[in-house]
């Protein structure tokens, strides 16, 4: 039997809080949980749903895939109710999916760190393709093609390709050129797209252009999304599925209904019916989630300026709540300090400066990289009142606890640049 170990995100996590409770002072980046309080009405709607404890129909309720498929084609993506699946978070979608369609998965690297577990869950094998230099969520083009060409020399058979847009780890937006490239060499190859899009509400600057791959390639699309990372629900675990209109899509939901029924039966009607009312898009919504993306933009510049400063090479981040930096620059100083790997630096970061990091080789990265992910999002304050305060800001990143979170970081970077100087001066 397989040795399964827990999501190295959630592990850290939860030895972080550990240490914290027991009165240590741990600055957190290594989660990626939008920091931010509940939109008081939420509540309301979910303690008066809260006598709804009976099952409902796994795909979600008639109102909620309506307001779905609403909410999906004021993104502009047309979608019928019949074509939205609900579930406990998207997670348990992404992974239905993956036991829904055959063949082995192509995965950009780096990427989300559940999509290889789960491809190998499902019996399949992750086959990790570089991204480009400007930026994540989707393979190199050039890369891509080659990568499946090997593959199939190798005797795997590659059918599914996974694109997070907006991507975590780098906190970047794939533009629509390389969208396009990507589609292309998918209908030349056919393979099934699978489009995470949790972070779609989170691009920093309104008027940046977002290309789905399901406008390019409607037919062999599946999208996902969520209300975790835009509206700060993680917990609540409410994610969201679009399949495309067709024989191949119905197939495709077919298959993951299935999954669903003997998974997790269906979502919870009180979370339904808060879905149902975030997904219509309401004023304070909308609001909230330009609140939420300026805040986000704001302090995420403001940590890529810190590591950049401190030698780093990093991708600017232009939506979601992440900086992935690379410290091949220091490489040689770096050596000398014993840092020759991710594990090594998140190691180092952690047991000098009481900073937790995910390194990049946990993400599917090259294991000898000097990469690894940051969450801005933890930064926004510790209590409500102080996250609050974020979110109403114009400045976020000038208030003065998030000043003091993103100067601790600051120092600790700028402390060990000081160290590799020093190291290779002797």
């Amino acid at each position: 039997m397989a040795h399964w170990r827990m999501s190295p995100n959630l592990e850290l996590n939860q030895v972080v809080d550990r240490l914290n409770a027991a009165g240590a002072d741990i600055m957190n980046l290594a989660f990626g949980e939008s920091r931010l309080p509940l939109l008081p009405s939420l509540a309301d709607l979910l303690t008066a749903a809260a006598h709804r404890t009976t099952y409902g129909p796994v795909a979600g309720t008639p109102a909620v895939r309506e307001a779905a498929a609403g909410f999906l084609g004021r993104r502009g993506l047309p979608t019928d109710p019949e074509q939205v699946v609900v579930a406990p978070g998207s997670k348990p979608l992404l992974m239905a999916v993956q036991l829904a369609v055959p063949g082995d998965v192509l995965l950009p690297r780096p990427c989300w760190n559940s999509y290889a577990p789960q491809a190998r869950l499902a019996g399949k094998a992750p086959i990790g393709v570089p991204i480009t230099a400007e930026a994540g969520g989707v393979p190199d083009p050039a890369a891509l093609r080659a990568t499946i060409r090997t593959a199939r020399a190798r005797g795997l058979d590659p059918r599914l390709l996974i694109c997070t847009l907006p991507d975590t780890p780098t906190g970047t937006l794939a533009p629509p050129r390389l969208v396009r490239a990507i589609c292309s060499i998918a209908e030349d190859e056919d393979l099934v797209i699978l489009s995470d899009e949790i972070y779609r509400d989170i691009v920093h600057d309104p008027g940046t252009e977002f290309l789905s791959p399901a406008e390019v390639a409607p037919h062999r699309t599946v999208v996902t999304n969520g209300l975790s990372k835009s509206m700060a629900l993680g917990g609540w675990r409410i994610g969201l599925a679009r399949f495309p209109a067709g024989a191949r899509g119905e197939q495709i939901q077919a298959g993951v209904l299935g999954a669903a029924s003997d998974l997790w039966s269906t979502l919870a009607h009180p979370m339904q019916e808060v879905a149902g009312y975030v997904l219509g898009d309401p004023p304070e919504v909308r609001e909230r989630l330009a609140a939420s993306a300026r805040l986000h933009g704001s302090v995420a510049r403001t940590l890529h300026t810190v590591m950049v400063a401190a030698g780093a090479r990093c991708r600017p981040p232009t939506a979601a709540f992440y900086v992935y930096p690379d410290f091949e620059p220091l490489r040689a100083p770096l050596a000398a300090l014993g840092i020759t790997d991710s594990h090594s630096l998140q190691q180092y970061l952690f047991e000098e400066y009481d900073i937790a990091v995910l390194a990049g080789h946990k993400l599917g990265d090259e294991t000898g990289a000097l990469r690894f992910k940051a969450s801005t999002s933890m930064l926004y304050g510790r209590t409500p009142d102080e996250q609050l305060e974020a979110l109403d800001s114009a400045d976020p990143a000038a208030l003065p606890h998030i000043r003091r979170a993103t100067r601790r970081i600051e120092a600790a970077v700028a402390d060990l640049r000081s160290r590799c100087l020093v190291e290779d001066s002797v």
